[in-house]
Parts: C-alpha cells; sequence; structure tokens
C-alpha cells in the first residue's frame, strides 16, 4: 500500500490503471480533462495499458464499446454535456452484454464554471437502468473506480462513476493497493451484440429484470452507509457523495447527532431508506446537483407525517453548488464565527481573450466588416472565442451546444438572415461541426462560416486537434463546398485590411463560403519555446 496526493479525477484513472484498465478514452471537457492527462501521463511511464483522445464523446464511447467485445477492460471519461453527444451508444450499450469491462466517468459542473448547463448524470444512469457510483471524498474515487469494473462484468453492464467540479479539482491523500491482474475475458457474441429489435427486446427484458438484484447490490454496497441514533428521532440525513462530506464538517458542532444514511451507490438503496424514513420525523436530503434522491423519496403526494426538506422545499438552494455552510444553514445551525470581509471595492474581471490571441484579430476584423451589415447575426460554438460576446468585442450572438453555430447558422440564412455568420474552432468542428456543413453544402445555403484555427483544443488545456491546416481545408473541400469560396487568411494586426476584404467578399457571395482563419494558438506556442530550451 501507498499513499499518493491525487486530484480526484487522477483518483478514477489510477484506480482504472490498478484494475487493469486495457485502453482509456476521451474527448477534453472541464471538470473532466484532468482523466486523460494523467492516464496519457503515466503510460509513457508504465506499459500495459493506451489512453488516447478522440474527436468527440460518442467516438470515445464507440471505441470503448470495441475494446469490451473483445474482452478487455476500457474506461471512457466526459463531462457531463459530452454525455449528451455519447448518449445513444450509452443507452444501448446498456442492451449489450458488457464483456470487458466498461466504466464510464462523468464529471458534472454544478455552479457551471465552465459550462452551459448544470445538468445530473444520475439521471442518465437511471434512464439506462445501470448502476452508478457517487464518490464522496478521493480514496472512494479510486476504490469505487477498480470496484466498478467487476460490478461491470458481473452484470455485463457498463457502469457509470459520477463527479462534480469540487471533487474533480481538489486534491487528497489516496491509499493505493498493488495493481490486479489484467483481466481478459472471451469475445462477446453477435446474438448479445446486434440490437436488431429481435435481440433487443429480449436483452431489455433481462435488464428489466435485473432491476432487483441492482437495488439489493446497492442495499449491501459497503460505500453506502446507515447509523441511526435511536435516542433522537428529530432529524434523520440522508447525504449523497461530496454533500456527505459537508455533513461531516458541521455535524461534530451539533448538540445532538441526527441519523444518516449516505448514499454513494444507486439505484437507491430501498430497505436503508425505508428504516430512516421510519425512524426520523424530518428527512434533510443533502445531495450535490439536481433533487434526485428527493423527487424519488417525495414522490406525487410525499410521505403522510414525515416533513421532507431539501431542495424542492427551499432548505437547500435549487442552484449553483453546494457548501458546507449552506450545509450548516439547512441543518438548523447557527453559522461559524468568522472574520469581517475588509471593505475593498474590486473591479470585475470577467474572462478575457489571451494577449495576442489569434481569435482577437479575427473577431475585431469581422465586427468592422459588420458594421455596414445591421442585421447580420452571428452564431458562436464552444471554445476560447466564445469570450468574444464579452467587452470589448460584443461580436456574437449564440453559443448553444457543440456544432450549433454551423446548423444555426444554416437556419438562420433560411429564415432570411442576411449576413448570416457562424464561427467555430478546429476542434468544434471536427466534433460536430462537419455534419451540418454537409448539409450546408448540400443546399448551397447563403451563409459564411469561419472556422477560427488555432490548432488545438486551447480552452481545455491545449490537447491536439483532429482537424487543422491543410487536412482542415481538404475535409471541407470534401464536405462539398465549392474550392472557389474556401478561403485562408492569416489573423494579424498587419493583415486587417486584407483579412476584412476577404470576409466581405464572401458575405456579399450568394452560397455557402468557409474561411479558414489560422494562427497557432499563443500559449501553445509559448509551451513549446520553452520546451525547447529546455
Amino acid at each position: 500500500m501507498t499513499t499518493k496526493i491525487l486530484l480526484g479525477d487522477e483518483a478514477v484513472a489510477l484506480g482504472a490503471v490498478h484494475a487493469g484498465l486495457a485502453v482509456g478514452y476521451s474527448y477534453p471537457g472541464t471538470p473532466a480533462s484532468e482523466v486523460m492527462e494523467y492516464l496519457i501521463r503515466i503510460s509513457k511511464q508504465k506499459t500495459g495499458f493506451r489512453a488516447k483522445w478522440c474527436v468527440n464523446e460518442k467516438v470515445a464511447y464507440e471505441e470503448a464499446l470495441g475494446v469490451s467485445f473483445s474482452g478487455k477492460r476500457t474506461m471512457v471519461s466526459m463531462k457531463h454535456v459530452g454525455l449528451n453527444v455519447a448518449a445513444d451508444p450509452f443507452m444501448n450499450s446498456a442492451l449489450t452484454t458488457i464483456m470487458g469491462g466498461l466504466v464510464v466517468v462523468v464529471a458534472d459542473d454544478p455552479g457551471m464554471h465552465s459550462s452551459q448547463n448544470e445538468q445530473d448524470s444520475r439521471y442518465y444512469s437511471q434512464f439506462a437502468h445501470v448502476i452508478c457510483f457517487e464518490p464522496s471524498d478521493h480514496q472512494e474515487a479510486y476504490d469505487m473506480t477498480r470496484h466498478a469494473f467487476d460490478v461491470s462484468e458481473k452484470w455485463n453492464i457498463p457502469v457509470m462513476i459520477r463527479l462534480v467540479t469540487r471533487l474533480s479539482h481538489s486534491r487528497s491523500k489516496v491509499k493505493t493497493q498493488p495493481p490486479g491482474k489484467e483481466s481478459k475475458r472471451e469475445r462477446g457474441k453477435d446474438r448479445d451484440w446486434t440490437l436488431l429489435p429481435v435481440n433487443a427486446r429480449r436483452s431489455f427484458k433481462a435488464l428489466v429484470e435485473k432491476q432487483k438484484e441492482f437495488v439489493k447490490l446497492s442495499e449491501e454496497s459497503r460505500f453506502n452507509s446507515l447509523v441511526l441514533n435511536k435516542k433522537n428521532h428529530s432529524l434523520g440525513i440522508i447525504a449523497s457523495g461530496i454533500g456527505y462530506n459537508y455533513v461531516k464538517e458541521n455535524i461534530e458542532d451539533k448538540a445532538e447527532a441526527p441519523s444518516i444514511l449516505k448514499i454513494s451507490t444507486y439505484p437507491l438503496p430501498q430497505a436503508q431508506l425505508s428504516q430512516l424514513v421510519e425512524h426520523a420525523d424530518t428527512i434533510l436530503i443533502i445531495e450535490e446537483g439536481y433533487p434526485f434522491i428527493e423527487r424519488q423519496l417525495r414522490g406525487l403526494f410525499g410521505i403522510k407525517g414525515k416533513s421532507i426538506q431539501g431542495k424542492l422545499s427551499g432548505h437547500l438552494p435549487s442552484t449553483g453548488e453546494l457548501q458546507p455552510d449552506i450545509v450548516r444553514k439547512a441543518m438548523n445551525m447557527e453559522p461559524r464565527s468568522r472574520q469581517p470581509k475588509p471593505e475593498i471595492k474590486l473591479a470585475g474581471r470577467p474572462p478575457q481573450l489571451c494577449k495576442g490571441c489569434p481569435h482577437a484579430d479575427t473577431v475585431t476584423a469581422l465586427n468592422q466588416v459588420l458594421e455596414s451589415y445591421p442585421d447580420a447575426v452571428v452564431f458562436s460554438d464552444i471554445g476560447c472565442y466564445t469570450l468574444s460576446a464579452l467587452p470589448p468585442y460584443n461580436a456574437v450572438d449564440t453559443c448553444v451546444c457543440m456544432g450549433a453555430s454551423v446548423s444555426m447558422a444554416k437556419g438562420g440564412a433560411e429564415a432570411g438572415v442576411f449576413p448570416s455568420v457562424g464561427m467555430i474552432g478546429d476542434s468544434t468542428f471536427a466534433h460536430s461541426g462537419i455534419t451540418p456543413l454537409v448539409d450546408a453544402a448540400a443546399a448551397n445555403t447563403n451563409m459564411t462560416l469561419i472556422i477560427v484555427d488555432n490548432a488545438s483544443v486551447a480552452m481545455t488545456g491545449g490537447q491536439p486537434s483532429f482537424l487543422s491546416g491543410d487536412k482542415l481545408l481538404r475535409m471541407i473541400e470534401g464536405a462539398g463546398v465549392d474550392k472557389k469560396h474556401i478561403r485562408v487568411l492569416i489573423p494579424l494586426p498587419k493583415n486587417l485590411a486584407e483579412n476584412k476584404g476577404i470576409l466581405r467578399e464572401e458575405i456579399e457571395h450568394q452560397g455557402l463560403s468557409v474561411i479558414v482563419a489560422f494562427r497557432e494558438c499563443v500559449q501553445e506556442v509559448r509551451k513549446k519555446k520553452k520546451k525547447g530550451a529546455k
């Protein structure tokens, strides 16, 4: 046994390696990126497993399915909105017969530190009828991941590990166990993996019939625990995941300890829930994310004679992250004493494009051109360039989801918007922009797409881009765009007049045009120079 200081993401990654991981896959997305970053780092030091970035989460999941079918252990990691992209293979994989253990790591982002929504991935595990583990600390993140592979292989299902930002991005001590031997099972059988209706109906019936066993597994899970205070019937607390830590931080200051049910394995442990509800007059539910447990406990009409408190009752905020002080208030405890805040007036500092960022030059040129088009709309996408929605640029009008800039620009143009401009990065284009471009090219829609190519997945740490430079240009032409209207500009201040000319020409073109603004991310250039200096 050794002790390491690890991020929550790293604890999951190391747990997978020690469980006999054969291949790990991911697409970068905060707060999950460090899972793959750590796997890649240690794969260079050890042999026996591989770690790969993929073009998007759907592809990552399907490649993991290929590994599982082959009888070896695999893990796929992503942020919560990435699971939306991978939802098709995720849902359907529950109906296959998983061979090599398949663990799906999803990092949710309560408070939307770097995301466009707060969605709770526990609903996806319930939707797919699979088992989910939710660690409350770093040690559990490591232990649960190792255990999840065994559960996946025992029940032939994918198993979810649900993290949240605060756990993913904090560090703590983790005691590791000696690595296990690599698991190699037989390959899958076509009858169990070909989801024709005749096979899928049989598989779904079998999955539904397993649910009672999954509840029993949860009730017997070492990660769930119930402690009843037989002298105190006033309050019972249900705490899940990191919420359990916040309860522990406060419980020592409470005059009389309440009964506590810790939930870290789903589906819900019905027997323990029943015991707690029967024992306590008031039930307080502490959970990070949506009121997932609370809704199930309340049902449609609640429980007669019991007070259920949580997010739905207003005892906890319905949005944002939980904090120890928020939980303390919900536990009806006096606030901790604290030093008064000094009265210092600080200027607001919204996030900005880096100094020298190529996107700044592209957006500056675009803004100046669009001064002549008062009805212009710029449909943007997910990436650093989204920051141009803020001052001083105020350049973009929308940002919804990966690839939506292309589709929305096409829809806007077909509704009469002129000029209808889409803006997307090279990595996001590879992720989800190719398909809508094929659609726009087939219709020769009167729109202009600007692909800001900085040769990296810059916003999440500079991971490699799958389509950049000449490869990107060939892909655009292959999608059906007229070569005469595939233009390249170099976003530099000295090229401002030339770049404005290119933008204006293609906006005036009656049909589809694609402009690639190519210059490497300044941060990645600095990293390369620093490595070269060493």
